[in-house]
């Protein structure tokens, strides 16, 4: 998953990101270290964060736009 290096070009520590998206700092580590996989309800939480689309976030595609 992209997350880490949607975060980092964001410039927000995993602790704010936790925050954000109601959930602790050992989740998003544990998503960005590939340890642990988010569900459907916690992707779309992160797309919409980053305005990404669930695809690019996965790395199914380099295209981060999101198609409504």
């Amino acid at each position: 998953m992209r997350l880490k290096e949607l975060r980092k070009k964001k410039k927000i520590t995993q602790l704010k990101l936790a925050m954000d998206l109601n959930t602790n700092q050992n989740t998003i580590s544990r998503y960005e270290n590939g340890t642990r996989q988010a569900d459907y309800a916690t992707l779309v939480k992160i797309a919409d964060y980053f305005n990404v689309s669930i695809d690019y976030l996965l790395e199914r595609t380099d295209d981060p736009t999101v198609h409504r």
